[in-house]
């Protein structure tokens, strides 16, 4: 059965590369504007099945789709992408010395049964009392504009915190990949 990755994000691609040789990627056309009320972890649930929902929407074969979202949360607050260095290092230094919970959504849709299989899995961490200079420095070296929290964890990201809390740290990238591996088998997929 064909698989569909249903995200323009490099980093999940690069990501689902590494347990699966041959996927299309379709880029899921919804609204990612949580609703009123809307906690984190229900609003990573949902984008993540609306992006499977809307990917599946626009493949004519068989495929299991593979959607995934997160949502930074920190202080009952929401952290966005932020899109430019100033964002950047403001954003950080909202975070520097504070807990920052990431819920990072994942769902799998089987396009033949209509089966959708969906969880959220939930990071916590510690971010270390980061000096201007340091924030400054790592926006220059490591731009993270694009990436929820503004750091990249597979890069010098990890040098910002003091701890990671959570069963796969690459939930932090944006692909809970631990869990889309038991998803993939329980759908009759092995990988690796």
């Amino acid at each position: 059965m064909k698989i569909v990755l249903a995200s323009s994000s490099k980093y999940r691609k690069h990501l689902l590369s590494q347990i699966i040789d041959t996927f299309d990627c379709i880029s899921p056309n919804i609204n990612e504007q949580a609703l009123a009320d809307e906690d984190p972890k229900a609003l990573a649930q949902r984008l993540a099945e609306q992006k499977a929902l809307s990917a599946a929407n626009k493949t004519s074969e068989p495929a299991l789709v593979i959607g995934s979202d997160q949502v930074a949360w920190l202080n009952g607050q929401q952290l966005h992408k932020p899109g430019n260095a100033e964002n950047n290092m403001e954003q950080l230094t909202h975070c520097s010395g504070k807990h920052v919970s990431f819920y990072t959504g994942l769902a799998l849709f089987n396009t033949q049964t209509k089966k959708m299989l969906s969880l959220v899995e939930i990071t916590t961490t510690r971010f270390r009392r980061l000096s201007p200079n340091e924030i400054s420095r790592y926006v220059l070296k490591e731009p993270s504009f694009d990436c929820a929290g503004g750091f990249k964890m597979e890069g010098l990201g990890i040098s910002l915190f003091e701890e990671i809390i959570g069963r796969d740290p690459n939930s932090l990238i944006g692909l809970p990949m631990i869990l889309l591996c038991e998803f993939l088998r329980e759908s009759g997929i092995e990988a690796p």
